[in-house]
């Protein structure tokens, strides 16, 4: 079938499973009890001694030692160095090349593999932290491998000889004695040596404990960093090591009471419990503005007055019925109770709106300015892992999420920091080339951003905006530059739009070359070519391979709901230090001073087989999660949607001021609001939710958060592991009381590490496998989150703090063993028998489980928070379609009524959810179902005219008097609302509008369908919505106009043309009447007429660009009208009086 595999090929497997237990042992030598006077840390992890003279003549660390004694017992990186070891680094660098240039694959009762690819996407691939960059062969007989790179993308020689070796020649050799094949010498150390031991440049001082017994000396490969030596921070944290300030241990018992002053105020730990040496005075990152009391106080006030008013006039109406027409009085005081209580819990939750703003130069002088701590200024922030998920590249085109990667890859955070994670719930090659082909053209796009400071940094966005480019920039060949990287992305684009069509002729070329092979095989044998056995039309990949995935002609274990996990390490880890470009005349730009590392970017389709429940988007998130907990573990989590990108480069930071403010340690995540572009200038089914967003979301940030509400949101990990807040609030009794709870405490001791059963009482060591699955490595890497996740303990005020300069570490490199873990933990049965989608993770059960997760973190005590930036954080793009936009809230709403019949209704939340976050979630739950009460009151005009009577039986003073301070106070409300929320007049009115539209349609059909699973079982599916990419000659807009039949057009239809109808009926009547009375008529017309106004731009949509709407629709509506208005006459027919004229009522409108 094909050429016999070359020397690369036979070490495809990984190992069964996936387990990431791979360690290689030290030596165990090494002398206990040794003492030094002096001492500083290299690079490479080593301590080293210093004179006093030493010490002296760099003034600028002096200050930072004492005359103190430091014991340094035998540690696994305090340890000689062991004869004919080879450097560490080179091993690591072989092992990351390794991972990756493989192709990841494994599941439910399969083996992991790791298939090496030469070549991932048809381009050439120039970045060497690419999988499949270009590199030079190596010189082994009958090998075809790929020779090791650095980080530049240059050979690695192990060997002074220059001899070109891959990594599993490389590997080989070392099992045969570590001679090299070329020289036929031990290998030398050469160039790429540890660090010089009398090298003082390093960094801080991190010494671990004394005594301790038996020591285990393994130095496990998840213990090592960026360089491949040993991570003596991590191994601390680990060990019952400690940290104390000013980096040294300072033993208990008072060992060294009697050398310390007694003002001195030097405490231990973390905790932030004791004074700092040379404290500063404390610089907060957030601050928190209360609204204006000139416009907040009156609001309070116009919601009480409006609710007594309303208890007034409810009573009034029912003590004085309309008994002509009881019937329509009835009704209509059922809908006026309901809208009163829902007017109450949609205001309630608004009373306390509150702003807040972030100071990133704090931001940066607290984790990235030089200090005693951090005397080389790294980066001290903590990592961050963002999530991308797309599920179907024909309805979310590969082009937008290529764009969302490219934004997310040249975000503004430190690049070791930062690792992004594409879920392809589709399984389909088309992505997965299309996400190599983002990351080759990164190589050019992320430092053209850093170099001229780009915004957006979105280049489909960028390169669309109207205006002078070259506003605000001063570098010289910013033009150039431009020019240049213009027509790079212009070629990208042309690139992507051909993959289907490539990937289609390549699988053709090859299912020939299978057809004509296995053609040539049964002539060759012998038999009837008639019989000739079907050969499965396989979707082949660049370097001729099969792709595990989703296949175009599905076939078994290659169809989308049938096919292994896949993970594929598109960008390999940068490295620890900045990487500038160098200044090269074939180079396209000059990056010379420009950091060209590129963040990690790993794609990832988990494992899916039938008869499993894959929970959809929150299952795939899952798996996202504990993916990345194996691989990079950022304590905190931002997930995208794939067609919402980065918009605001600052953004990531201005979040992360919250979660290392003090106090930040009780944050659960971040929620930003949703912006969209490509929305019509009018706004006409209200896409942008402004009123949601800019009013109903920053009252709760006043509270104990706003609701978590999908794309655009920053999760502590810790959190969504489903553990409780260090720190939270209980509300008891009837008034709520207030009391503060611990619920888990920092060790009482500093040489004692924390566990994950630490985290919550009722979480023993043999339940943490029932919680979290079977996974050592991911059950190792929490207690490490919730550490790193912690704010700075720079103060004595934080209570809850990690020691300054604590991650200024280079993350461990990726290993084949650590990524087949990630592979077994996207496995479809990892999840079996464990609290994923329960507890742990995104919530299973709901369409909306984005709601539901949030509203499981505020009940568990923890707290949210309202990020508005000033330049919008993320823009996307939402459905303008009137059908579309329709399904789109039937779906939320939908999930909504789940929640109200599940256990996550607020009436059954706990006490540490404060009451006016109790009564918002409430209202989630309760709103759907005001649809039956607004449809039968959309009725109630028509009704009124058609009879001639009306819901109260005389216009007398009482009634007109509660009417008109109704309706002030409820303009009052909505002027003031406009001003604190800072929305436009012209967005409250789209609100109200598609609020009427929505309300008997969509919500309409929610509750049926919610019913209907709550009572009969029956399961709702949904479409996944379409993300629309136009082309640049087409209208924008034209899905705008496009009339798409659906079911849930005929109530909003159907009201409108029986309230026409009605004021025509009306109208006939009072003209053709002896004794015409102009005000009835006058009153039930102007009731008509405010539903109407409602359902303009309903009727708009309707009427399309060309009046092209379906002729069932008018066939339907018509009929339902006809009937209507028939049913009427036959049960109340008009009764003729003295004077001719119709029945009268009781009705005049003055």
């Amino acid at each position: 079938m094909s050429a016999p595999p070359a020397k690369k090929g036979v070490r495809n497997s990984v190992g069964g499973g996936g387990g990431a237990g791979s360690s290689s042992a030290g030596g165990a030598r090494g002398s206990v009890g040794q003492s030094v006077k002096f001492a500083r840390r290299t690079s490479s992890g080593r301590y080293l001694s210093l004179s006093r003279e030493d010490i002296d003549m760099d003034g600028e660390l002096a200050a930072d030692y004492t005359n103190y004694t430091v014991h340094i017992p035998p540690t696994p990186d305090n340890q000689p160095m062991m004869d004919g070891a080879e450097p560490a680094s080179v091993a690591m660098k072989a092992e990351e090349q390794y991972v990756s240039n493989s192709l990841f694959t494994g599941g439910f009762n399969s083996v992991t593999r790791a298939h090496l690819m030469d070549k991932v996407i048809e381009s050439e691939v120039t970045h060497p932290q690419m999988a499949g960059a270009k590199g030079s062969r190596c010189a082994m007989p009958a090998c075809d491998g790929k020779v090791m790179r650095n980080e530049r993308g240059e050979d690695v020689d192990p060997c002074e000889c220059r001899f070109k070796i891959c990594r599993d020649c490389y590997l080989d050799a070392q099992k045969d004695g570590c001679i090299c094949p070329g020289c036929k010498e031990h290998y030398k150390i050469g160039e790429y040596a540890e660090d010089d031991p009398h090298d003082v440049s390093s960094g801080k001082l991190h010494l671990p404990a004394p005594g301790g017994g038996g020591l285990n000396t393994n130095k496990s490969l998840l213990a090592r960093n960026q360089n491949g030596e040993f991570d003596h921070n991590r191994w601390l944290f680990e060990s019952s090591g400690t940290y104390g300030y000013g980096n040294a241990f300072w033993p208990k018992g008072g060992m060294y009471d009697d050398d310390l002053d007694d003002g001195d105020g030097l405490g231990g730990g973390g905790g932030g419990g004791g004074a700092l040496p040379e404290q500063k005075p404390f610089k907060p990152l957030t601050r928190k503005m209360p609204m204006p009391t000139s416009i907040i106080s009156p609001y309070r006030i116009f919601i009480v007055i409006r609710m007594f008013v309303l208890i007034f006039y409810l009573t009034w109406r029912i003590r004085n019925p309309n008994m002509e027409a009881l019937w329509l009085w009835g009704m209509s005081i059922v809908c006026e109770l309901w809208f009163a209580f829902s007017w109450l819990l949609d205001m309630l939750p608004k009373v306390n709106p509150v702003n807040r703003s972030t100071d990133l130069a704090v931001l940066k002088e607290k984790f990235e300015t030089p200090s005693p701590s951090n005397p080389h200024g790294r980066s001290d922030l903590p990592g961050l892992d963002v999530f991308v998920s797309t599920a179907d590249p024909e309805k979310e085109p590969v082009l937008t999420t290529a764009n969302t990667i490219l934004s997310i890859l040249a975000v503004d955070y430190p690049v070791e920091k930062l690792a992004c994670y594409v879920s392809d719930d589709g399984g389909a090659l088309l992505t997965f080339e299309a996400m190599a082909e983002a990351a080759s053209f990164a190589n050019v796009w992320v430092p053209f951003c850093k170099k001229h400071d780009i915004e957006p940094r979105n280049p489909d966005s960028y390169f669309s905006i109207k205006g002078d480019p070259t506003k605000g920039k001063r570098r010289s060949d910013f033009v150039k530059d431009r020019r240049k990287v213009k027509r790079e992305y212009d070629e990208f684009k042309v690139r992507i739009n051909g993959l289907p069509d490539s990937i289609r002729r390549r699988s053709d070329a090859f299912n020939a070359r299978e057809d004509m092979k296995m053609l040539k095989h049964l002539r060759e044998t012998g038999a009837d070519p008639s019989e000739q056995p079907k050969v499965k039309k396989a979707t082949w990949m660049a370097d001729g391979t099969h792709w595990p995935g989703t296949w175009a002609a599905s076939a078994p274990d290659h169809a989308k709901g049938n096919h292994a996990g896949i993970l594929q390490v598109m960008l390999k880890p940068p490295s620890p230090d900045p990487l500038y470009g160098m200044h090269d005349e074939e180079q396209l730009i000059d990056f010379s001073d420009v950091d060209i590392r590129l963040p990690m970017l790993v794609y990832m389709s988990r494992e899916k087989r039938p008869g499993y429940d894959h929970n959809k988007k929150a299952g795939a998130m899952n798996a996202l999660v504990r993916c990345s907990a194996v691989m990079s573990n950022g304590p905190f989590i931002l997930n995208f949607d794939c067609d919402h990108y980065i918009n605001n480069a600052q953004a990531v930071r201005e979040a992360m001021c919250f979660m290392m403010d003090r106090g930040g340690e009780r944050i659960a995540y971040i929620q930003f609001p949703q912006r969209f572009e490509g929305i019509d200038p009018s706004d006409r089914y209200a896409n942008h939710n402004t009123v949601f967003f800019d009013g109903n979301m920053r009252a709760l940030d006043g509270l104990q958060g706003p609701m978590y509400v999908g794309t655009g949101c920053m999760f502590r990990r810790f959190a969504l592991y489903g553990f409780d807040p260090p720190r939270t609030a209980e509300y008891t009794g009837w008034l709520f009381t207030k009391k503060k709870v611990t619920l888990f405490k920092d060790p009482e001791s500093d040489t004692q590490s924390l566990k994950t059963e630490d985290f919550d009482a009722e979480l023993t060591g043999q339940l943490v496998p029932r919680r979290f699955g079977n996974s050592s490595p991911l059950m190792a890497s929490i207690p490490v989150a919730e550490f790193q996740a912690r704010p700075l303990a720079d103060h004595p005020a934080v209570l809850h703090g990690r020691p300054p300069g604590s991650l200024t570490v280079p993350r461990p490199p990726l290993d084949p063993p650590t990524v087949a873990e990630a592979v077994s933990v996207i496995s479809c049965w990892y999840e079996d028998k464990t609290e994923w989608g329960d507890r742990v993770g995104w919530i299973y059960g709901s369409v909306t489980e984005d709601v539901v997760t949030g509203y499981r973190m505020h009940n568990r005590g923890w707290r949210s928070v309202y990020c508005i930036t000033k330049r919008d954080a993320f823009l996307g793009t939402a459905p303008i379609n009137l059908t579309d936009r329709l399904h789109q809230v039937l779906r939320w709403a939908t999930g909504s009524v789940e929640i109200f019949f599940s256990r996550n209704n607020a009436f059954l939340a706990s006490r540490k959810l404060m009451f006016l976050q109790r009564v918002a979630y409430l209202n989630v739950g309760i709103y759907p179902f005001t649809s039956i009460f607004l449809l039968v009151y959309c009725f109630i005009p028509a009704l009124s005219l058609f009879s001639g009577f009306f819901i109260v039986q005389t216009l007398n003073v009482a009634f007109l008097f509660y009417l008109l301070t109704i309706t002030i106070t409820l303009i009052a409300l909505g002027v003031l609302e406009v001003k604190w929320s800072g929305i436009e007049l012209e967005d409250w009115w789209r609100n109200e509008q598609f609020w009427l539209i929505s309300g008997t349609s969509a919500h309409l059909y929610a509750v049926v369908q919610g019913l209907l699973k709550v009572m009969a079982g029956i399961e709702i599916s949904f479409t996944l919505t379409a993300k629309a990419a136009a082309d640049e000659n087409e209208d924008i807009f034209a899905d705008l106009y496009i009339v798409k039949w659906s079911s849930l057009l005929i109530p909003p239809i159907t009201i409108g043309m029986v309230n026409i109808i009605a004021i025509a009926f009306a109208f006939a009547r009072t003209v053709y009447s002896d004794n015409p009375r102009w005000g009835k008529f006058i009153g039930g017309g102007f009731f008509s007429f405010w539903v109407l106004a409602h359902l303009y731009p309903f009727a708009k949509g309707l009427m399309g660009r060309r009046g092209k709407t379906p002729t069932i629709v008018f066939v339907w509506s018509g009929l339902l009208s006809i009937t209507v208005s028939l049913l009427w006459v036959a049960i109340s027919p008009p009764e003729a009086n003295s004077t001719g004229g119709a029945r009268g009522g009781g009705f005049q409108f003055p």
